[in-house]
Formats: structure tokens, C-alpha cells, sequence
């Protein structure tokens, strides 16, 4: 009998083993996809607390996975690392990510939500109209929707951008600001707008209405969205679910929102009366308003660049 000497049975153990290993492309086929999820206290929220995308997912071998951020774009930064594939917006943060780069892709909007977002002033105030801003301390959030709000109400009325003195806060700083009378008026939007009419007593000068649509977006990057469409799909199905729903039963929606927010239900009732529930994919009639709202950023100089919405939208949209 032939003896193998030990470097080559040691060979031919290893190559055994590895041929009894599975590869690695066949590990993560067994493992299958992930969606991983970046939500902000908001539909996504409610959503995850539903399970029924995880149960629409599950056939496809697909798992969930679910991170809070406080807000956009922080999501967006992790999107533009590699943290999240998918997540909730607004109207503004997007135009930031894409003009630093970030490989955005838009996957679905909601409906206009015009009157969830408003110029407010105290309850005794001696500002009647939007003319009335001129030369005014209006605190805002820089570069968020509020601001493209803002620059397009004072248009309306006739007014140059050079005419508003605004004062760039964070809604908890303004709110601070506003109640102490530092600032004469305050651009905001739901929830943090009901909470001042309702607690507060402030009064809403103006409202999006006519001016600005103020949509919220779903995202995702071009990458995962090349290979995923079947995935995302699903996950705007199930997202609108919820806006039926939530349309239908507007008392318990608020009622699940004032839990999540940690705000009285009046509060929550006022937000989701007035805001229109309805998901649906990305249009180039909708990337159209986005690319005015980049425009006019590019203009006012908050982003260091001009750029085309239209590279952040998936294949085919209509």
C-alpha cells in the first residue's frame, strides 16, 4: 500500500474540508436580502409597529431591519455610508445629500401637505399680514422646507429675500425663542406647529397654501434600488396601507401618534386633520418640483452646487 506522505495528506484534508464548506455567495443566498429601515417618529413608525411588511417580505427571504433617527439628514448620512436602505423625508435634506454626493435615489412621495406647515406669530401680535415680515425676526430651520416656504410666501407678497431677517434655529431653540418674544414670528411645520397653536396660543399668519406643496419622501440609493425593486415595491405598498388606513381612522391614527410623539392627542388630532394621507411612486412631474426647490437653494447659495434631481431617480418613472 502506497503511504501519502504528511504535507499531502494535510492537502488533501484541507481541500476536503473547503469542498464540504459552503462559499460565500452561497452563505448569502442562504441568508438571504435585508431591507434595513431608517424612520424618523413618523408613518414608518407605525408601520414597523404593524409587522406586516416583515410578513410581505418573509416569502422572498428577505428580513427587516429597523433604526430610529431624529431626523432627515442624519438618515441620509447613513444612507450615504452604507448604514440604512431605505427611509422617510422631507423636501429639503435630499437636495443637501445629493449635492454632497450621496448616491440618493427617490422611490416614492406623499400627497402635498400645504397646511402642515405655516408662518406663526403670537397671539397679540400687530403682524396681520405677510407684508407685514418686512425687516421682522423670523426664526426658521436653515435649509429645511420651511426655508423654501418662506422665500417663495415673500415672493408672493412682494417681498425680496433680502427683506426677511431670518433667524436660523432648530424647532426646539425657535420655540424657545418664540415663546420669549426674541423673534417675531416662527416658520414650522407638524407637529411642532400644532403644539404652538394648541398650547401656545400662536396664530398662523400664512400656510403653504398656493405657494408650496410640502411633500414627504421615501428614499433609498441607486444601488440597492438597481437590485431591490421587487423589495421597495412592496414596502410602498404596505407604507400606503397605512395611509388608508390612516385616512379612515384619523382618531386612532392621531392616537398613535400622540403616544409616539409624547404630545396630548388635541395636539396629534390638529396635525393628522389637516395633513393628506397617500403614497405614491415618483413622477417627473414631482422631480420638477424638487429640481425648483434645488434651484433656489443653489441660488440663495446653501448648497456649493447646481444640481440635476433628475440623476436621483430610478429607471422608468413616468
Amino acid at each position: 500500500m502506497t503511504s501519502i506522505s504528511i504535507p499531502r495528506r494535510r492537502l488533501l484534508q484541507g481541500t476536503a474540508a473547503a469542498l464540504a464548506l459552503p462559499s460565500f455567495a452561497a452563505l448569502a443566498q442562504a441568508q438571504g436580502r435585508q431591507l434595513r429601515i431608517g424612520h424618523q417618529k413618523g408613518a414608518l413608525s407605525i408601520l414597523k409597529g404593524r409587522g406586516t411588511l416583515e410578513k410581505r417580505l418573509a416569502p422572498l427571504g428577505v428580513s427587516v431591519k429597523w433604526t430610529e433617527f431624529t431626523a432627515g439628514p442624519v438618515q441620509l448620512e447613513a444612507l450615504n455610508v452604507g448604514s440604512i436602505d431605505f427611509g422617510d423625508v422631507g423636501e429639503a435634506p435630499p437636495i443637501f445629500a445629493q449635492a454632497a454626493g450621496a448616491p440618493l435615489a427617490y422611490v416614492a412621495t406623499t400627497l402635498p401637505r400645504p397646511q402642515s406647515e405655516a408662518v406663526l406669530v403670537p397671539k397679540g401680535s400687530a403682524i396681520r399680514s405677510v407684508a407685514d415680515l418686512k425687516g421682522k425676526k423670523i426664526a426658521l430651520n436653515k435649509g429645511s422646507n420651511v426655508h423654501y416656504f418662506i422665500v417663495k410666501l415673500a415672493e408672493k407678497h412682494g417681498l425680496a429675500y433680502s427683506d426677511l431677517n431670518l433667524v436660523y434655529l432648530p424647532p426646539s431653540d425657535a420655540r424657545a425663542a418664540f415663546e420669549k418674544g426674541s423673534v417675531d414670528a416662527w416658520v414650522i411645520w407638524d407637529p411642532f406647529l400644532a403644539a404652538a397653536e394648541k398650547l401656545l396660543e400662536a396664530r398662523i399668519l400664512a400656510d403653504a397654501t398656493g405657494v408650496v406643496g410640502n411633500r414627504g419622501y421615501y428614499f433609498s440609493s441607486l444601488g440597492f434600488v438597481a437590485k431591490n425593486a421587487d423589495v421597495l415595491a412592496i414596502a410602498i405598498e404596505e407604507i400606503n396601507k397605512v395611509d388608508v388606513w390612516g385616512t379612515a381612522h384619523k382618531s386612532e391614527l392621531a392616537a398613535e401618534f400622540a403616544t409616539l410623539w409624547g404630545l396630548p392627542k388635541p395636539v396629534a388630532d390638529l396635525t393628522v386633520a389637516r395633513a393628506a394621507y397617500g403614497t405614491s411612486p415618483i413622477s417627473k412631474a414631482v422631480l420638477a418640483e424638487q429640481q425648483k426647490i434645488a434651484d433656489t437653494f443653489f441660488e440663495l447659495k446653501l448648497i456649493p452646487r447646481k444640481i440635476n434631481v433628475f440623476e436621483a431617480a430610478a429607471a422608468g418613472i413616468a
